[in-house]
C-alpha cells in the first residue's frame, strides 16, 4: 500500500523471517545511532552492504544531488529496496526520490525506533509509507504536472490502466491498505496483489508509490 505513516509494533512481527538493512550515513556517529536502535528488534539482520533482498536505510540532513545518486544507485544497479531518512524535501525534490524506486520516507524528527523499523518492513514487503503531509504534497504535485501536461496537449491523456487498475490505484492513493481494498472492490487480497504487481511489471514502475504517482500524473486519479 502506500499510505501516511500509521502506529504499528513492529516489534511483534509474527514472521521469523529476519529482514537484512544496510544503513548509509554521512557520518559514523550518526550510522551507529541508527544501527544501535535497529538491533533492538529480533527481525532486523543488519548488514554492511546493500544487495539484492536488502533494505538499504540512507540518513542524511538534506537531498543533495550527491544523496540522490547513492539512492538511485542502490535501487537500480544493487538492487536494493530504499528507505529515506530526512530532514526536508523540496517539492522539486520529491517525485526523483519516488521515481528512483524509493517507496519509504522518514522525517528525521520523526525517526524513532519504532517509526524506523515500521518503514522498513513496508519497504521489505514493496509497500509505500509516507508522512502524511508529504503524501499531500505529492498528490498536488503530481495533479499539477499532470493539468500542465493536459493543457500542453489539448486533455488527451495517455492509456494503459484497466478500470480495475485505476480502482486499486486510487484506494492506495487514499491510504488503504489490502485487506481495504479488498473489501472495498469485493474481491481477494490476492487479486489486489495480482492486479498491482501486473500493473508495475506491465509499466517498468518500481512499487506501489512509483504506480500511484504515475496514475497521478497520468490523470487516471
Amino acid at each position: 500500500m502506500l499510505s501516511s505513516s500509521r502506529t504499528t509494533h513492529p516489534g511483534t512481527a509474527g514472521s521469523a523471517e529476519r529482514i537484512p538493512v544496510a544503513v548509509h550515513a554521512p557520518d559514523p556517529i550518526l550510522r551507529e545511532g541508527v544501527l544501535g536502535q535497529l538491533r533492538r528488534y529480533p527481525e532486523i539482520d543488519v548488514r554492511e552492504d546493500s544487495g539484492p533482498g536488502t533494505v538499504a536505510l540512507l540518513v542524511d540532513d538534506l537531498l543533495d544531488e550527491s544523496a540522490l545518486t547513492r539512492l538511485r544507485r542502490l535501487v537500480r544497479s544493487e538492487g536494493a529496496r530504499a528507505v529515506l531518512v530526512v530532514r526536508s524535501l523540496r517539492e522539486a525534490e520529491l517525485l526523483d526520490v519516488i521515481e528512483c524506486g524509493v517507496g519509504a520516507i522518514v522525517w528525521r524528527h520523526e525517526a524513532t525506533a519504532t517509526r524506523l523499523v515500521q518503514a522498513v518492513l513496508a519497504a521489505a514487503r514493496g509497500d509505500g509509507d509516507l508522512p502524511a503531509d508529504l503524501l499531500g504534497r505529492l498528490i498536488n504535485q503530481v495533479g499539477t504536472l499532470h493539468r500542465s501536461a493536459a493543457a500542453r496537449t489539448g486533455g488527451t491523456l495517455a492509456s494503459g490502466l484497466t478500470p480495475r487498475e485505476v480502482d486499486v490505484l486510487r484506494l492506495i492513493a487514499e491510504g488503504f491498505d489490502t485487506g481495504e481494498i479488498a473489501s472495498k472492490l469485493s474481491c481477494s487480497e490476492r487479486t489486489v496483489k495480482n492486479v498491482v504487481h501486473g500493473l508495475t511489471t506491465r509499466l517498468h514502475l518500481r512499487n506501489r508509490a512509483h504506480a500511484v504517482a504515475y496514475a497521478l500524473r497520468e490523470g487516471y486519479i
